[in-house]
């Protein structure tokens, strides 16, 4: 079975980042801490969106000839959209 190489870096980003959200799980439970919890749960808020961009990114150039200019726009404008709603109050 052959896979391209931009799923593969989408796959073994999604992995990373999955496996940085599990370790972070375990180590709030192992410092048993709101304040450490919380601290750890705000650098995992970097994470999300920056995994979201990138493998978005691979999977735009790897799907660059097949979709048009205006939907890889589209699609640019949303992920700032979800990106920016996060950071507003």
């Amino acid at each position: 079975m052959l896979i391209e190489k931009a799923l593969f870096f989408i796959i073994l980003l999604r992995l990373i980042s999955g496996s940085i959200e599990v370790t972070a799980a375990l180590f709030m439970l192992k410092f048993n801490d709101l304040e450490k919890a919380f601290y750890i749960n705000t650098l995992l808020a970097l994470v999300g969106p920056t995994v979201l961009i990138v493998t978005t990114a691979i999977g735009l150039s790897g799907l660059a000839e097949k979709i048009s200019l205006t939907r890889i726009i589209c699609l640019f404008a949303g992920i700032f959209l979800i990106i920016f709603s996060l950071k507003s109050e």
